[in-house]
């Protein structure tokens, strides 16, 4: 193993031991996973997952996405008609462009640049706000048709 590799390794198992979670293989390889992948869905995380843990089971990864994202490591997001995907950008108050043709996300950051919630309804029926979520739909610069 490289030095690097156990730099990462030890990263991981204190972020982990930080959020009172236990430190497991399928945890911390889940964790590698979704911070080299951004927005990455289930199937990409296991298939990284796999690269360091061959035997892993689906399962596992399941339970680490979740054990993970409960404890405000990673966030799971859900475009409308997109599969769940996962991100390790936490804690700050960023938001998301997606193609509605190609399915790319991308991270962009908040205009109101406050902390959690951003923008407030005009009405927040009784609700305790903590979180505004915003999706910006459009086409990416490589789904546009090309100008005539």
């Amino acid at each position: 193993m490289s030095h690097e590799h156990d730099e990462h390794r030890a990263g991981a198992e204190q972020v982990l031991r930080s959020a009172d979670l236990r430190v497991t293989g399928p945890r911390i390889a889940t964790l590698a996973a979704v911070r080299g992948n951004a927005h990455a869905d289930t199937e990409t995380v296991i298939r990284a997952v796999r690269e360091t843990l061959p035997s892993v089971s689906h399962q596992a990864v399941y339970d680490s996405l979740s054990a993970l994202t409960q404890a405000g490591i990673i966030r799971r997001i859900q475009p409308s008609g997109s599969v769940a995907l996962y991100e390790s950008r936490v804690g700050d108050n960023h938001h998301h462009l997606v193609c509605r043709s190609c399915g790319r996300v991308v991270d962009v950051a908040c205009e109101h640049g406050a902390p959690p919630p951003c923008m407030t309804p005009t009405d927040g029926h009784g609700f305790t706000i903590d979180e505004a979520e915003v999706v910006y739909w459009g086409l990416c610069a490589d789904c546009q048709p090309a100008a005539a």
